[in-house]
C-alpha cells in the first residue's frame, strides 16, 4: 500500500495555512513522481486483454489481497491448514498494516487514505475550502472505521476471485497475505487498493480509485502482467456532500462493482473480438425518435432488446472462426442510480422479457454482453454502451470516467436509459 499523502482525522489545516500548503505541495511533487513512476510499470496498454499465450499458461491462480511483496521469494507448502477462503484476511491486512502520525495521534492505516492533493489548498479558499477539508476528513474516517467498506483490498480481491472462478479453463482460488500458496500453484494475482483521492476542478470534487494488479509466474518468478485500473466520477461538491456524503457511498459501491469485474474481465474472460450492440424498440419499450438509446416504458415488466453484429475481420484466436449464433449467449443488468437491481446471465436471443417488476416511476440504465461458448471454454465481449459523441472523449467509452455522479455512475453513464411511467403495472 503506498500512502500518497498523510490525511489527519479531523486536523486543523485552517490553523497554520502556509505551512499546511508548502507540506501538500511537497507531498503531491512525490506524489506525482510516484504516480510517473508507476503508470511506466503496467505490462499491458490500458483495457487491452492479457494475451491468450499466458492465459494459457497459468491456468491455477491463487488471489491475494495487497501489493506484490519485494525482497523475497512468493510461494511455499502447505505444512498445516492454511486460511481457505477468509481464513488468515485479518492476519493479512495486519501484516500490511504502516503506521503513520495523524496530527498528534499515532493512527494505523490497514487500507488507502483519502489523498489530499495541492489543489485542494492552493486552488481554493475561505469557507469552500473548509467544506472540502471536512468532506476528505469524513471520507477518510469512513475508509478507517468501516470494517465493512467496499474499497479494501480484501473485499476486491473477493470480487475478483468471484470472477476469476466462473471461468471454465480456470481454477482459482483467494488467499491471505499469510497463507503458503500450493506448490501446483501456476501464479499469485495481488490484487491491491492503492488508493483513493480528491480533486477539484473549479466547484467540482473529482473521486478517482486506483487499483494495482501484478500477476506473478511461480515457475520462473517473474511479474508477467502488471497493470492500474481506475474508477472516476465527478460532480459538484454540495452533491458530493449532501445527506450525510451519501453519494460518496453510492461511488465506492460501483468503484468496487467496476474494478472487480475489470479486473478478472481483463486478465481473463474478455475478447478483443469487435461486435455492435445497439437497444431496439419492442411492444412493451419505445424509443425515443431523437435518442435511441433512451427507451420509454409503461410496464413493470417490459421486453428488452437488441441488435448485434460481429464487426471483428482479423482472428486474433482459432476459436473465433467457431463464433457463430448456437454458441453465442448474453448477459443482461438493469441499475437504479444507486446499485444494480436485475440481472440474467448467460441465455439465448437478442430479447428478453423481465421475470420480474422493477419499479415505476424511475429511470434505470441497462446494459447487455455476449459471452462464446467454444471448445469447452467460454470468453465474453463488452457491455454495450453509446459511444461518445466526441471522437476525443475516450474517457467515457473505457466505462470508468463519469461526467455527473448524482445522474450516473461512471459504470453505467454510457449504457441505455430506460424510464418506467408511473401508476403502471
Amino acid at each position: 500500500m503506498k500512502i500518497r499523502v498523510c490525511c489527519p482525522i479531523r486536523a486543523s489545516l485552517l490553523a497554520s495555512l502556509s505551512v499546511a500548503a508548502t507540506f501538500v505541495l511537497l507531498a503531491a511533487g512525490m506524489v506525482n513522481s510516484q504516480s510517473a513512476a508507476a503508470q511506466s510499470e503496467p505490462s499491458q496498454a490500458p483495457n487491452t486483454p492479457m494475451s491468450e499465450d499466458l492465459r494459457s499458461k497459468i491456468k491455477r491462480v491463487v488471489v491475494v489481497p495487497g501489493q506484490r511483496p519485494s525482497g523475497r521469494d512468493v510461494g511455499g507448502t502447505y505444512q498445516k491448514d492454511g486460511g481457505g477462503v477468509f481464513g488468515g484476511m485479518d492476519a493479512g491486512s495486519r501484516a500490511g498494516t504502516i503506521s503513520t502520525d495523524a496530527g498528534p495521534v499515532p493512527i494505523d492505516i490497514p487500507i488507502p487514505v483519502v489523498r489530499e492533493i495541492a489543489m485542494i489548498i492552493g486552488g481554493v479558499s475561505g469557507a469552500y475550502m473548509r467544506e472540502v477539508q471536512e468532506f476528505r476528513d469524513a471520507l477518510t474516517e469512513d475508509l478507517l472505521q468501516a470494517s465493512n467498506q467496499p474499497l479494501r483490498s480484501e473485499a476486491l480481491a473477493q470480487d475478483v476471485y468471484h470472477g476469476l472462478r466462473a471461468v471454465p479453463s480456470l481454477e482459482a482460488r483467494i488467499f491471505s497475505a499469510t497463507t503458503p500458496v500450493p506448490q501446483t500453484t501456476e501464479g499469485v494475482l495481488y490484487v491491491n487498493v492503492d488508493g483513493v483521492s480528491i480533486d477539484v476542478d473549479g466547484k467540482e470534487a473529482i473521486l478517482t480509485t486506483t487499483v494495482e494488479t501484478t500477476l506473478h509466474h511461480l515457475s520462473d518468478g517473474r511479474d508477467v502482467d502488471t497493470r492500474i485500473i481506475q474508477y472516476q466520477d465527478r460532480d459538484t461538491l454540495s452533491n458530493w456532500t449532501a445527506n450525510d456524503n451519501a453519494l460518496w457511498h453510492v461511488y465506492a459501491n460501483f468503484a468496487r462493482h467496476y474494478l472487480g469485474r475489470e479486473v478478472s474481465a481483463q486478465l481473463y474472460d474478455r475478447v478483443e473480438l469487435k461486435h455492435e450492440l445497439k437497444p431496439k424498440k419492442t411492444k412493451s419499450v419505445s424509443l425515443v425518435k431523437k435518442n435511441s438509446w433512451q427507451g420509454e416504458s409503461k410496464t413493470t415488466t417490459p421486453t428488452l432488446a437488441w441488435d448485434f453484429e460481429l464487426k471483428d475481420d482479423i482472428t486474433h484466436a482459432a476459436w473465433v472462426k467457431s463464433v457463430n449464433d448456437a454458441n453465442t449467449y448474453f448477459d443482461l443488468e438493469i441499475y437504479d442510480n444507486r446499485t444494480l437491481v436485475y440481472a440474467e446471465e448467460q441465455f439465448q436471443g437478442n430479447s428478453h422479457a423481465l421475470a420480474w417488476e422493477i419499479e415505476p416511476c424511475k429511470s434505470y440504465r441497462w446494459s447487455v454482453r455476449p459471452s462464446f461458448h467454444v471448445d469447452g471454454d467460454i470468453r465474453y465481449g463488452e457491455w454495450m454502451r453509446q459511444k461518445p459523441s466526441d471522437p476525443n472523449d475516450v474517457g467515457s467509452a473505457k466505462g470508468s470516467i463519469g461526467s455527473k455522479a448524482s445522474e450516473a455512475p461512471a459504470y453505467t453513464l454510457d449504457f441505455p436509459t430506460l424510464d418506467i411511467e408511473c401508476g403502471r403495472g
